[in-house]
């Protein structure tokens, strides 16, 4: 049939049967189209594209450039194809016609797919909008979160009591007992126009922290006072305080939490924005930061926090932050380019000698001294203790609680064991009432001993006496002792305790230099011991002048006084020369009974003002002092 057709179109002449078939192919192609774009559409396309003439033209060549319009989408008018193309031309229009359906059918099937796929997000899309306005409506909460806010609630709703330290803590000032002239010195400091930062010095248990807490509120109503109702007080202990070098956190004084970190706010990582945390020293701005402990810290962050005392504020610092980022709030803004305030009083607790602190933080603050607490300070601490809990004591309780403790917290804890013991056993009572038994029990199961042990005495003994050391600011009373063997004729030694330290046994040497002087023995002709019962290390050179004359006393036989406690270094020339610790030392001296103390006379000065019940006499060298001791 193509055969036939092709010969027909080239010779224009043939069965006029198969020009009806050429017609009806054509027509049949016009169909096609019809149903591909659809009728309407078809006579609108072919409108639009100047083909609809040709497409209802009677003529075979003008309705096969119709299709050709049509198919290729081409509006340019083209000529008219010969009668021996039109075949070859119906052919591509053909497959143009395929080309059409196929991208059709590829497109139907994207559409599908398309559609299907908007459905499913539209379905997301609803349930997430039904979640959120579940959640807005609801809140936060669900069976499970409920469940557990309510086991949360029934245990905020169970106490037992308040702490036992809770309530015995000092609430005044007037409550800070053995401290008079520390707490007077703390408040002349705090209220001032001018408060000064402060390093208080002393021993554990003495009442440092509750001072400084009582003092802050004693002078907020001072006129003086730059301290303001509100003040803060921040505590916190330097042995907790590290330097972090990444700088991700730093609870003293603030840090920033960059986005990368979990630690920044959604809002905030979301765009990100970094977020600084003000530390301790902002939330202590216009109170008291105390930092219990301080010779505890990192040295690096209390440079940091020296810096901070100078510029009373805190800058920080990120490599996220963009000043020209119009998501910064503006806090973070004032932040980041103005820092957080942190002017505050700095007040820093210590059981350190001062010499171990930094002397940059030392020439910043001023020191005040906490001393160490007397027996009788302890028992006012006691029957105070007793009030607060609403409790009897026997007579001599408070008496023995002071002769095995010498801090108030561990007499507070001493007493509230026995209040408990009182309590297990007599359920039923009204008023519990502490013996001397329950305290004595209290002893015994807390593994305590008597806090001094070697007591004076008023007698007279031959190569004894009683030195006087420091150790943490709290003195206590050495025990020398002698023994001289005559007859050696220049072959003796002398021997001291190894492990009493090397300064020590260089007062030995020096003792036996004054007293040949004195005397005109010759130590060589002699074997010595000394020893320091007990085996305690002595650091310094102050028992020099106890050593000469417990070894003048071994050598000639001569007894020494018993009540009586010595404490100075010895030159090899006989003078004694001043110590430290004086303050120390006496109340040593006054827990073990001694009547009598011998103190270098350039350490006159540092005894302080108000010493009862003990004498204390200055002495230059040994002479003044072995008419005193022998």
């Amino acid at each position: 049939m193509k055969e036939v057709l092709t010969k027909w179109l080239r010779d224009g002449a043939g069965d006029p049967s198969d020009e009806a078939e050429l017609k009806q192919e054509v027509e049949a192609l016009y169909s096609l189209l019809a149903e591909f774009y659809g009728a309407d559409r078809l006579v609108l396309k072919a409108s639009k594209l100047e083909a609809l003439t040709l497409m209802r033209s009677p003529d075979i060549s003008e309705r096969v450039a119709g299709l050709e319009k049509i198919v290729s989408n081409d509006p340019v008018p083209h000529p008219l194809p010969p009668r021996a193309e039109i075949l070859e031309r119906l052919t591509k229009i053909e497959d143009g016609i395929a080309d059409l359906v196929a991208r059709r059918s590829v497109e139907e099937r994207l559409d599908r797919q398309i559609e299907d796929r908007m459905q499913e997000r539209h379905k997301d899309y609803v349930q997430e909008i039904k979640m959120q306005v579940l959640k807005e409506t609801a809140g936060p909460e669900n069976a499970q979160t409920l469940k557990k806010l309510g086991l949360l609630e029934k245990m905020n709703r169970i106490r037992l009591a308040r702490s036992a330290a809770e309530v015995l803590r000092p609430e005044t000032v007037e409550e800070i007992i053995g401290q008079g002239q520390a707490v007077q010195s703390l408040l002349a400091k705090l209220a001032t126009p001018y408060p000064q930062h402060i390093l208080i010095y002393g021993p554990p248990g003495v009442g440092k922290t509750s001072a400084v807490r009582a003092a802050l509120e004693t002078v907020k109503g001072h006129a003086n006072s730059p301290f303001a109702p509100n003040a803060p007080f921040v505590e916190v202990d330097g042995t907790s305080l590290r330097w972090d070098p990444r700088d991700v956190t730093n609870p003293l004084l603030g840090s920033v939490h960059d986005p990368i970190y979990q630690g920044a706010k959604r809002d905030f990582a979301e765009t990100g924005v970094p977020e600084p945390k003000p530390g301790l020293v902002t939330q202590a701005h216009g109170g008291i930061l105390f930092i219990d402990e301080i010779g505890e810290m990192d040295s690096l962050l209390l440079n940091k926090l020296l810096k901070v005392l100078e510029d009373k504020r805190v800058f920080f610092d990120s490599s996220y932050y963009d000043p020209a980022d119009p998501n910064v709030p503006q806090f973070i803004k004032n932040l980041f380019e103005q820092g957080a305030p942190a002017d505050f009083v700095l007040v820093g607790a210590t059981t350190r000698e001062p010499a171990a602190l930094s002397p940059a933080l030392r020439s910043r603050c001023s020191e005040v001294y906490f001393v160490p607490l007397e027996p009788e300070h302890v028992q006012k601490i006691v029957h105070q203790a007793a009030k607060k809990l609403e409790l009897d004591l026997e007579e001599n309780v408070p008496e023995v609680i002071s002769e095995y403790v010498i801090e108030g917290r561990k007499a507070n804890s001493i007493l509230t064991d026995a209040y408990g013991l009182v309590r297990y056993r007599l359920p039923e009572a009204e008023r519990a009432r502490v013996g001397v038994q329950d305290v004595l029990e209290v002893m015994r199961s807390a593994r305590l001993a008597p806090c001094v042990l070697r007591k004076a005495a008023p007698r007279r003994e031959v190569g004894r006496i009683l030195g006087l050391g420091v150790a943490g600011f709290l003195g206590s009373v050495l025990e020398i002792e002698a023994i001289a063997f005559g007859g050696m004729a220049g072959k003796g030694t002398v021997r001291f305790n190894e492990t009493a330290g090397s300064m020590a046994r260089d007062s030995v040497f020096n003792a036996t230099a004054v007293i040949r002087r004195v005397t005109g023995a010759d130590l060589r002709d002699y074997d010595v011991h000394v020893n320091v019962v007990g085996g305690g290390k002595i650091d310094g050179p102050s028992a020099g002048l106890a050593i000469t004359l417990v070894l003048f006393s071994a050598i000639q036989d001569a007894p020494l006084k018993q009540d009586l406690a010595v404490t100075g270094e010895i030159s090899i020339q006989g003078k004694v020369k001043p110590v430290g610790g004086i303050y120390e030392k006496i109340f040593g001296a006054k827990q073990a009974g001694v009547r009598t103390i011998l103190i270098p006379a350039d350490n006159l000065a540092d005894v302080p003002g108000g010493i009862k019940g003990i004498e204390i006499i200055p002495v230059g060298d040994y002479e003044e002092a072995a008419k005193i001791a022998l």
